[in-house]
């Protein structure tokens, strides 16, 4: 996640209360606001990526996760 004023934690789990290393990444939008191809993304670790998932899938937006390559940026 990426704090106020400060640089994106580029492997930690966007899970709130986690900081464990993310192997998963969680491209998604709401519809509602985001038109386009605007989107966001957040990181899971393995333990998070399925409650991430079904978090934003059972509000109807659209969702696709992907393994983060080693050595690519997030």
């Amino acid at each position: 996640m990426i704090g106020i004023g400060g640089a994106p934690d580029v492997h930690a789990c966007s899970r709130a209360g986690c900081d464990s290393t993310a192997s998963w990444r969680i491209d998604w939008r709401n519809p509602r606001i985001h038109t386009g191809e605007r989107g966001k993304t957040w990181l899971a670790c393995d333990e998070h990526v399925d409650y991430l998932r079904e978090f934003l899938a059972a509000r109807d937006f659209p969702v696709a996760v992907s393994a983060i390559e080693i050595g690519a940026d997030a």
